[in-house]
């Protein structure tokens, strides 16, 4: 078994209609102001309370990327997990999420493609049972038999080997 064996998440083959997995995670102080940085999304009803204290909201808000992108942490740890390729996705936002509330995103399985290995994914974030985020993903799956028939896999040089007979 190679190094990347151990890391793969699960195949195509491992899907079935109505799995699913989730992640919750407490969104921080931290996590606001890394993502302004990191994005470059520095949007004062973000990072700056006196003035979002003005706005609808009424005070700091994460970003909703933020939160998108714990659906993406579902998506690429979980379900179905390290070597899918997200394909689309699409957003709702339904309400904003803040410093200290815990997010947690949960992905569906609601269509299997077995001809194109695609899987469509609901997506939905919540917060105390409030949904704050809603969409779909399409994502591409690696198959177990494509992997298996890849050059220097074991599989493959011992049916090489017994091609001598």
């Amino acid at each position: 078994m190679s190094d990347n064996d151990e890391l793969h998440g699960l195949y195509f083959e491992d899907l079935h209609l109505g799995q699913t997995a989730a992640y919750g995670r407490t969104v921080t102080e931290a996590d606001i102001v890394l993502f302004a940085g990191i994005s470059g999304d520095t949007n004062p009803v973000h990072i700056n309370e006196e003035f979002a204290s003005g706005t609808m909201f009424s005070g700091r808000i994460a970003h909703g990327m933020l939160t998108a992108s714990l659906i993406s942490t579902v998506i690429g740890t979980r379900l179905p997990g390290p070597g899918a390729i997200y394909v689309s996705q699409t957003l709702r936002f339904k309400a904003p999420v803040r410093i200290g509330d815990t997010v947690t995103a949960r992905a569906t399985i609601t269509d299997l493609m077995p001809e194109k290995r695609r899987a469509t994914i609901s997506t939905v974030a919540t917060v105390r049972n409030k949904v704050v985020l809603e969409g779909e993903a399409v994502v591409m799956v690696p198959q177990r038999a494509a992997v298996a028939a890849k050059p220097g896999n074991g599989a493959v040089e011992a049916r090489a080997a017994g091609d001598d007979d």
